[in-house]
């Protein structure tokens, strides 16, 4: 049977020690427990937040499969495989299979731009590649690509296992497009914070997002508002938590979380370089944020 995703899919960081190379998995494998007493939903390693771009193919490798173990079915999963190459991204899909993953994330990452039979067929490899559903995941941002609706539509018609979409333009009209021209049968996933009630009143099935390594009790419960269709409740629950997920966003979501993972007591490293952890103000805009939330 098909694994369900739904409500709050939490994201994994990458632990380096503080050398800023060396992988420490040990912290990785506390990270992942964290969220899973957070009652997340769902768990998904080595996206944009668990810097699985800026990996060797050992390491992803290795937090791949580490993950995965640590996660033991506790939840489902689904493993961010998007890779420069189809031959990569293949064999990233392949062995996440192979080690236990429930669904596989892909972004068609590109130095080139893509055109879209060339993103078509992409898809189309590796979903032949794999047995298992697929998450095509937009995000133009990142990835240099914009899918507009009617290719993810036609790429959802035209590969079998392509099942889920989530989209991160920040465009919450892309989310409604997607409702309209899909007749409501393929499910969504919001992956930008700061549209967080917008999505899931548009009928979003669920919120990728890193804000659970640190919130995961607001997020669950602005969700499970929106669900029992208290919707004034669901708005209070989001405007207390909107100021964080502004920040988490414009701070970048390795930095953000990482420091605030060590400020709640799990010392994860700094970012791999190129990219530079939280500066001091940085870091004490995001204590200021944490404490107002504890307190209130």
């Amino acid at each position: 049977m098909t694994t369900r995703f739904h409500g709050i899919i939490g994201y994994t960081i990458t632990p380096f020690a503080q050398d800023g190379e060396t992988l420490d998995l040990p912290a990785l494998g506390r990270s992942i427990d964290r969220l899973i007493d957070g009652n997340v939903h769902a768990i998904a390693p080595l996206g944009s937040t668990g810097e699985g771009a800026y990996l060797s193919d050992g390491e992803w490798q290795q937090v791949a499969q580490y993950s995965l173990e640590r996660i033991a079915k506790r939840v489902p999963s689904i493993v961010s495989v998007s890779d420069l190459t189809t031959a990569g991204a293949v064999r990233r899909a392949r062995f996440a299979q192979q080690h236990g993953a429930d669904a596989v994330m892909v972004l068609p990452a590109a130095y080139w731009k893509l055109s879209e039979a060339e993103i078509v067929q992409h898809y189309r490899a590796i979903g032949a590649a794999i047995d298992i559903p697929i998450m095509l995941y937009n995000n133009p941002a990142t990835s240099g690509t914009d899918m507009p609706v009617e290719l993810i539509l036609r790429i959802v018609r035209e590969v079998d296992n392509v099942t889920m979409v989530k989209e991160s333009t920040g465009d919450i009209q892309r989310m409604h497009k997607l409702h309209l021209l899909g007749e409501g049968q393929v499910p969504f996933y919001n992956g930008c914070n700061p549209l967080a009630l917008e999505a899931f009143v548009a009928g979003a099935t669920g919120w990728c997002t890193a804000a659970a390594n640190l919130i995961p009790e607001l997020n669950l419960r602005l969700y499970q508002a929106v669900q029992a269709g208290e919707l004034e409740q669901a708005k209070a629950l989001f405007y207390r938590q909107l100021p964080l997920l502004d920040f988490i966003l414009k701070g970048g979501l390795p930095a953000t979380i990482k420091a605030g993972l060590e400020m709640t007591g799990l010392p994860v490293g700094e970012p791999r370089r190129p990219v530079f952890g939280l500066d001091a103000r940085g870091r004490d805009q995001l204590k200021t944020l944490l404490d107002a939330l504890r307190q209130g």
